[in-house]
């Protein structure tokens, strides 16, 4: 089950406020905050849709990059075990340390999307 909006690269939570009886979200994974809200599930993603489209043309009005929500760059904190560890197998793989890493991390994120499926 899926339980986001994706719309021109862009993510979106589903939420449910019971007080106001009504779906939200926002765009997640930029700095920049863009909500929307609808009655039902199509209101919904028209007004997520919306949202992305007229996020876009402000950013183009005010001559700005828009952000995309992910830069392919982050910083991972490990114990020093651990980098020492992955250290050495990238080295007797002759592979680099980013490389290790990405195909541990693509291990994992496989593992989970089969898990949720």
């Amino acid at each position: 089950m899926k339980n986001y909006l994706v719309y021109k690269d862009y993510h979106g939570t589903v939420e449910y406020s019971a007080e106001d009886d009504c779906l939200f979200g926002q765009i997640v994974g930029i700095a920049d905050l863009i909500s929307y809200e609808g009655q039902d599930v199509a209101s919904l993603k028209q007004d997520f849709e919306n949202a992305v489209d007229d996020y876009l043309a402000l950013c183009k009005q005010l001559n700005k990059e828009p952000q995309k929500a992910y830069k392919g760059s982050f910083n991972v904190r490990v114990s020093p075990d651990l980098h020492r560890k992955l250290d050495l197998i990238a080295q007797t793989s002759h592979q680099t340390l980013n490389s290790v890493v990405t195909e541990a991390l693509t291990s994992y994120a496989k593992q989970q999307n089969s898990a949720t499926r």
